[in-house]
């Protein structure tokens, strides 16, 4: 087993499409439309890079209610790259299959897993995955998990950016992120 690189943490959120229940189209899927990449610095903990990858869906159109909720547009992902594309981004430009990676939750990562298992894509990242929403909650003695919203009020932190914004919610993870690793070298 291969020592993972641990000077750097990529942070993703991943926007897919997505209908108002009960209005999927039969023959469409849930597919990433958007990958957003926020590598922070373990040791400073400053975000290094933050990209925001429009992918271009092959099974499925951007509903009106989608494009409500991401902002993002059918003319937007037509001029995105694939999903293979997207995922050899990560692999080259961001190192994802030797690096430790995190998303607010388990939905990122089981939809990487499953689009890359429906498409034949490799993997693009190691099986080192953080929850960070877990970790968040049991860090604060949380009953229950924190929505992202609620974790940057909580931190007394300000949504940067656009919710639901695949970027976007990938720096403010990465920042939470980093506040918590803060906190925690601070009683250390």
């Amino acid at each position: 087993m291969s020592v993972r690189n641990l000077s750097r943490l990529i942070c993703c959120d991943i926007e897919s499409t997505c209908w108002e229940r009960g209005e999927q189209p039969k023959k469409e899927v849930s597919e990433i439309i958007e990958i957003g990449v926020a590598v922070i610095n373990l040791k400073s903990l400053q975000i290094e890079q933050s990209e925001g990858i429009i992918v271009k869906p092959a099974r499925s159109k951007i509903s009106k209610f989608c494009t409500q909720l991401t902002t993002i547009t059918q003319d937007q992902v037509d001029k995105g790259v694939s999903f293979s594309q997207a995922c050899d981004i990560l692999v080259n430009k961001y190192d994802s299959k030797n690096l430790v990676w995190g998303s607010w939750g388990q939905y990122d990562r089981k939809m990487f897993e499953s689009q890359c298992r429906e498409t034949y894509v490799d993997y693009p990242f190691s099986r080192e995955h953080i929850n960070i929403k877990n970790i968040f909650s049991v860090f604060y003695g949380a009953s229950k998990e924190f929505n992202m919203p609620t974790a940057l009020e909580e931190l007394d932190m300000i949504l940067q950016g656009t919710l639901h914004r695949g970027v976007d919610d990938a720096v403010n993870i990465a920042s939470i992120f980093g506040s918590m690793l803060h906190k925690f070298r601070l009683l250390a």
